[in-house]
């Protein structure tokens, strides 16, 4: 254990753990974070996770202030992250605003910027709140991989440790930062690896290249990257080619609405399977005691901090309903948002804990469609509940690695919430002027300009419902009954939502570790750690790319 882990841990406002620079250093880099990211998400249609990024920073800065522990550094990089989550939430939605021509130009006003900053600090209060319980079902009782959390682990406690695991895992991001570079700035190296001639016989695969995907692909092993490729060769190798040609589907463009709708619908079952799940298990518990439901965590709740946090909990949500009608949504609207984004959460909660990706405007897609299924809702409040959604699922991803870490570390989750909403603050209002901002800069928004927004476009083309109701419909009984029979169906629809290339190098990283496992036992632990070095530089080299088109932009 390192020197630094055995140093007293501080203590501020009576939180273990929790210390005032930590905040503010926290608070710095979420502003530095969510500027980048929100240019980057609108110019690159992506959103590189930081949480590696803002690990080493975390490290290297509180180190430069003297001494600090595991849990700090850790605290630290959960606020840093925070407003990342912010911008991809709102650079994911709400450029459909332009897109749809609602809104052109800089298209700044007063009245618009509290609007946008009211919904994405919603965003912020359901998903830090939401997030707070999902923890206990997927990080304590029923844990999930979460590979960005457990290569930030990794990553502050051999990255300290200054030995030869240490070396290991800067080495290993070492090389993947230079491939990143070569590949990304420089284009030296191709993104991915595809056949015109099998494109031209609608055979749409191909590889990706990506040290992070093989990374994430080792971490959450072979049964989730198996499930999840075995979705992508449905959509890819059967449905697409075959189904127009055996007369199934009228053209390609069908066949491909029809595997993206079924996608979703898997997804949405599974996130339903997940709640219906859950509720079966309170009531089963109920007659428990809290204290043996808690017994294992190392920060369990008292009864009486379990009423406070109740009553926190009841605080929040009010706050968040009050914010959601400043932005301009009705009442009814508001409410049915609120309901959606507790399904949404869980949603994302289980993606990002098995497969490392958070689709956030697919989950906002989801929660606006249904909501207009009860209500009439405008166009500017249909892309708001979206960018709500967003914002809060991507919380639950990120929040949740940030929990993982520290359930590795044995950080108080307490003080990581708080540092989270303290980032998060900043990174609502940061994320919404640079929004503003960079559109206003580059005079437009959408396919074919120089800020595509691709998400954001796929959002603004469904805010007029389903293409395939009874699709969708049936994809979702088939998720709920896969969940329920503890089927990984959430990660079956990403690989039959997402792009085959990318579904293929994270398999590939699943047969490694399948490889390793079998053959190679005792090299696990490195394979791990190079795994969190491999993933790290990539993501590492992605912010900074970001940062650097960012201020020559500007």
């Amino acid at each position: 254990m390192s020197h630094h882990n055995q140093e007293k841990e501080r203590s501020f406002v009576g939180i273990d753990q929790l210390s005032l620079r930590s905040i503010i250093l926290g608070m710095i880099g979420s502003a530095v974070i969510t500027a980048s990211s929100m240019y980057v998400a609108l110019r690159l249609s992506a959103l590189p996770w930081p949480t590696i990024f803002v690990a080493v920073l975390s490290m290297a800065l509180l180190k430069l202030l003297g001494k600090t522990t595991h849990n700090e550094i850790n605290i630290t990089q959960t606020s840093m992250s925070a407003g990342a989550m912010v911008a991809g939430g709102l650079a994911f939605t709400l450029p459909g605003l332009w897109i749809t021509g609602v809104w052109s130009g800089q298209a700044f006003t007063p009245t618009r910027f509290w609007q946008v900053l009211a919904i994405s600090i919603c965003g912020v209060l359901l998903g830090s709140v939401l997030t707070w319980y999902l923890r206990r079902r997927f990080v304590e009782k029923e844990p999930l991989p979460y590979p960005i959390g457990i290569a930030a682990a990794d990553t502050i406690v051999v990255g300290d440790a200054g030995n030869r695991k240490s070396a290991l895992l800067f080495i290993s991001m070492g090389v993947s930062a230079v491939f990143t570079f070569l590949r990304d700035h420089l284009a030296w190296i191709p993104g991915a690896l595809s056949s015109q001639w099998l494109y031209a016989r609608n055979f749409f695969i191909g590889i990706a290249v990506s040290p992070m995907a093989v990374s994430i692909g080792y971490m959450i092993g072979t049964l989730y990257t198996g499930v999840w490729f075995l979705g992508a060769v449905i959509a890819y190798v059967l449905i697409i080619p075959a189904g127009p040609a055996l007369g199934l589907f009228s053209s390609v463009d069908a066949a491909v609405n029809f595997k993206n709708t079924a996608g979703i619908g898997l997804m949405v079952g599974t996130g339903v399977g997940t709640l219906i799940a859950f509720m079966i298990g309170s009531i089963k518990k109920r007659k428990q005691s809290r204290a043996a439901e808690n017994a294992h965590a190392d920060f369990a709740a008292t009864p009486a901090a379990a009423k406070r946090e109740r009553i926190w909990t009841v605080i929040a949500v009010a706050i968040a309903f009050v914010f959601s009608i400043v932005s301009g949504l009705g009442v009814l609207p508001s409410i049915l948002m609120m309901i959606g984004v507790l399904a949404a959460s869980a949603m994302s909660a289980i993606i990002t804990g098995q497969t490392g990706i958070n689709p956030m405007e697919i989950f906002a897609i989801i929660v606006l469609l249904a909501v207009r299924v009860f209500v009439d809702v405008n166009v500017v409040g249909s892309f708001f509940i979206a960018a709500a959604v967003a914002v809060a699922c991507g919380y639950a991803g990120d929040l949740l690695n940030d929990y993982k870490t520290g359930a590795m570390l044995k950080t108080n989750p307490k003080a990581q919430l708080i540092s989270q909403i303290a980032g998060g603050i900043v990174g609502a209002v940061i994320a919404t002027l640079a929004m503003f901002a960079v559109i206003g800069q580059f005079g437009g928004v959408g396919p074919g300009l120089d800020l595509p927004a691709g998400q954001a476009f796929a959002v603004s083309q469904m805010v007029g419902g389903i293409g395939e109701p009874l699709v969708f419909w049936v994809a979702l009984g088939i998720g709920v009954l896969l969940n329920l029979l503890k089927v990984p169906s959430m990660t079956l629809g990403i690989g039959m939502y997402l792009p085959f290339e990318l579904s293929a190098i994270v398999f590939l990283g699943g047969l490694v570790r399948l490889i390793s496992d079998r053959f190679f036992p005792k090299a696990v632990g490195s394979g791990s750690i190079v795994a969190s070095g491999t993933l790290g530089g990539e993501g590492i080299t992605g912010v900074a790319i970001a940062i650097i088109k960012m201020i020559a932009g500007a």
